[in-house]
């Protein structure tokens, strides 16, 4: 497997730290892939009694979790005490006094990292990961995730690919070599790291998200606001001057199109189930999805 980056891991969580009041403002794109993921889930047969949601965030997909599987027991982990603080938040609003219900169930939150879950062997049905494995390594999450996954459970989740931001990255690549932003494993190299942790009938498919926005100083601003800082160990020391940032703004206007300007995301879908399959439990995805051979194939 190609590393295309290594992830300070104590950066990451700070920078989500710093982002969890606001992060629901701006956090457009992993709403979008965080309800395709949950619509996926209705080709699934599965009666989860236990559930996961790594990198839970704020908490809106994990709420969406409770009420498709109400019987199910929730489990959130995030590596930002911060982010559970808002995902309590959040289940509280939601439930309002409904919280308060004789045998109403509440989800427990755990500040962990992916790649070392605090977690049983065999303790979890379902594992939800919307937008968090790329901030993570590979093979080590999908280990851990194999570990905790009982018998027939299901791995379901989405990743960045390498050409996300690909615009931003181009304009900066125009003023200097620092890696400004963040390059991410392949759709090769999550399968890869897939069949190595032993994850049984991986599949994957890509999908193409644009956002648009007014300028780039406001793309620049948003990913700040969301924690999606450059955290990569070779990244540029100290602040970025001004004449800097107006030359990669100047540089972003050639992608200008019917007045906005785009921000690519390259978005993988994966899942894959471990442990002995029961035949009726397996997904019955359509024809997008690509099996791993079938990339081994391509790439060889």
């Amino acid at each position: 497997m190609t590393e295309p980056f290594k992830l300070v891991k104590a950066s990451v969580a700070k920078s989500f730290g710093h982002a969890a009041m606001r992060y629901d403002d701006v956090a457009v794109l992993q709403r979008q892939t965080g309800d395709e993921l949950l619509e996926r889930l209705s080709l699934v047969t599965l009666s989860p009694q236990r559930i996961l949601d790594l990198g839970t965030g704020t908490g809106r997909n994990l709420m969406q979790l409770a009420a498709r599987y109400p019987e199910a027991e929730l489990l959130a982990i995030d590596i930002a005490p911060e982010m559970l603080q808002q995902a309590k938040q959040t289940f509280r609003t939601a439930m309002g006094f409904k919280r308060w219900l004789p045998n109403q169930r509440r989800p427990m939150l755990l500040a962990g990292d992916a790649e070392s879950l605090p977690l049983a062997d065999n303790s979890v049905d379902l594992v939800f990961a919307n937008l968090a494995l790329q901030w993570c390594d590979l093979l080590a999450s999908f280990t851990e995730i194999e570990r905790v996954l009982r018998p027939d459970g299901l791995l379901m989740f989405t990743t960045l690919g390498p050409d996300t931001l690909l615009e931003l990255r181009e304009a900066w690549a125009s003023v200097d070599d620092y890696p400004h932003v963040n390059v991410f494993y392949d759709m090769h190299d999550v399968g890869e790291a897939m069949m190595n942790a032993r994850l049984a009938e991986p599949v994957l498919d890509m999908d193409r998200y644009v956002l648009t926005y007014d300028s780039a100083m406001a793309l620049m601003k948003d990913l700040k606001v969301l924690g999606a800082r450059n955290v990569n160990q070779g990244r540029r020391r100290g602040l970025t001057g001004r004449q800097a940032l107006k030359l990669v703004a100047d540089y972003y206007e050639q992608f200008r199109d019917d007045g906005v300007l785009p921000a690519s995301y390259e978005v993988i879908f994966g899942h894959a189930w471990a442990g002995t399959l029961n035949p009726q439990t397996r997904a019955q995805d359509g024809s997008v999805s690509i099996p791993i051979s079938a990339i081994k194939g391509l790439s060889e």
